[in-house]
């Protein structure tokens, strides 16, 4: 990846050509708005506007095809680099990527035949597997979320990646400082948590929404695991256990969860940086 940015900050012309045929490989194609990502945040918007627009020509072909995660990432992505650009706040940051899964989550919703082909697809993957059992009906009204925090999930890992880009050519070090310091403040948290609240109980907002508010949290729960390790010079080890169990345990992600919102009061950091 370190090639890779510094082949595109070389120059334009080098930017382009990346942009192009990163766009043209499949499930590569996702490099693409990372590059221009990149760009934003190391020259702003207006210096790469030439390069938004052929980085468009590729994932658009591929938008007219039925893959249209990519155009969406570049958007995303470019309108997230900004912010992150010109506020320096990874907390707001977190929060304007649940816009980019709210909107996948509108996009499915006014294109029923979308979902229709997605479904027809699941059904024959149960059929294959012999798991008839399942209703898709249930899932019907919640997959649209899903998805969308699935793209919203994709986009803040996709920016991090395009931070550690530029933080190894021009500041080495530079992302792991930052992401060990993001951080939900009060405030936000106080508001996160009502809404996961509103929507646990189906008051006012769909219980589905949930998750949109819950990835934030997560992301601030996982900095603060990377922060306790370097801090307490433990082995990597305890991040390869933490990460196994997130993902094979559901309780261990509610944990992280409250231990953010807890976070967001105590400050751990801090304490962690007086203690030592």
């Amino acid at each position: 990846m370190r090639g890779l940015a510094e082949f595109v900050m070389s120059g334009r012309k080098q930017a382009i050509m990346a942009v192009v045929f990163l766009g043209l490989i499949p499930l590569v194609n996702l490099l693409n708005p990372v590059v221009v990502g990149l760009m934003v945040l190391r020259k702003g918007v207006l210096e790469v506007a030439i390069i938004f627009a052929w980085a468009i020509l590729p994932i658009g072909a591929w938008a007219i095809v039925g893959d249209i995660a990519p155009l969406i990432m570049l958007f995303g992505i470019s309108g997230l680099a900004w912010l992150l650009r010109e506020t320096e706040s990874w907390e707001f940051t977190l929060l304007a990527t649940i816009a980019i899964g709210l909107s996948v989550e509108v996009y499915l919703r006014l294109q029923p035949a979308v979902l229709d082909g997605l479904f027809q697809q699941l059904e024959l993957l149960l059929v294959t597997n012999n798991l008839q059992g399942i209703q898709l009906e249930d899932i019907r009204e919640s997959i649209g979320s899903f998805i969308g925090v699935g793209y919203m999930f994709l986009a803040i890992v996709l920016l991090m990646l395009a931070r550690w880009m530029q933080a190894t050519l021009f500041n080495p070090g530079g992302f792991q400082k930052e992401f060990h310091q993001l951080h939900i403040g009060q405030k936000m948290a106080l508001g996160l948590a009502g809404l996961i609240f509103l929507g646990s109980y189906q008051l006012v907002i769909p219980q589905s929404w949930v998750f949109y508010f819950i990835l934030p949290l997560l992301f601030s729960g996982i900095a603060l695991m990377h922060a306790v390790v370097v801090k307490k010079k433990l082995s990597s080890l305890w991040l390869v256990i933490f990460y196994i169990l997130l993902i094979v345990l559901p309780t261990v992600l509610q944990l992280l969860v409250l231990l953010a919102l807890v976070d967001s009061w105590y400050d751990f950091r801090s304490r962690l940086q007086q203690s030592t």
